[in-house]
């Protein structure tokens, strides 16, 4: 079934043909279960994932994914390309087409990229209101200055788009690396304000997204599901 959630009823109605009317009887007969449990109210909520059964019969068997990759570099963060390599080429899993992205990284970027077949879970966590941060590493050509760490915290007007970034944390690490902060994703964010103070970006690798960071067993196009643990703590 779709994205989203539906009356149990309805569910029985599209996929079997059955009047909404006469589920409460099924019901009543226990011949429906949900997650192996008698169903007992035809408003029930059913989802995508929800696992269901009639007279013993699986009608809907469908696990949540949830990954981490480590994108290397000169793959693209798509499902699906005719000239190059994407991250869903990179897996080894019988269900990577039911998979999508979850916040993309540039074809020149690399390091930690989430996908699921949960559309709720990823719009979820890229909700702008909800300011998950987005932790990344980032070389540049030319010496760094504390005026980096003050326009990136104050933010910076993007003509194109008629807006003005968040304030974005910027640590100096070293001479030429930042660890550089976002509560957003905009078009080529990171390298468009290292292009204000013209200095061009080498190298940028995200670390961390929300509470979870890239693991660092994983090595560049290798993968792993999440733990409970990770999928709970992940947005704090």
């Amino acid at each position: 079934m779709a994205s989203g959630s539906h009356r149990l009823d309805r569910y029985f109605s599209k996929t079997l043909g059955i009047n909404r009317r006469d589920v409460k009887a099924l019901l009543a007969q226990g011949r429906i279960l949900i997650d192996h449990q008698p169903a007992a109210d035809a408003e029930q909520l059913v989802d995508e994932f929800s696992h269901i059964a009639f007279d013993e019969r699986v009608l809907q068997l469908k696990l949540p994914v949830y990954l981490m990759l480590h994108k290397p570099i000169g793959i693209l963060s798509a499902t699906t390309d005719p000239r190059h390599p994407t991250v869903i080429d990179l897996l080894q899993r019988a269900d990577k087409g039911d998979l999508h992205i979850v916040g993309r990284l540039d074809r020149g970027s690399s390091g930690l990229l989430l996908l699921t077949n949960d559309g709720r879970w990823s719009r979820a966590l890229m909700a702008p209101k909800l300011e998950v941060p987005k932790v990344y590493l980032v070389t540049v050509q030319n010496p760094l200055t504390p005026d980096y760490v003050k326009a990136f915290s104050d933010g910076m007007y993007f003509a194109y788009e008629g807006i003005t970034t968040r304030p974005a944390r910027l640590e100096i690490l070293e001479e030429r690396l930042a660890r550089v902060t976002l509560v957003e994703g905009r078009y080529h964010q990171i390298k468009r304000m290292f292009g204000r103070f013209r200095n061009p970006v080498l190298a940028l690798h995200r670390t961390a997204i929300g509470n979870l960071p890239l693991d660092p067993a994983l090595a560049p196009g290798q993968s792993r599901e999440l733990t409970p643990a990770e999928l709970k703590g992940i947005r704090g």
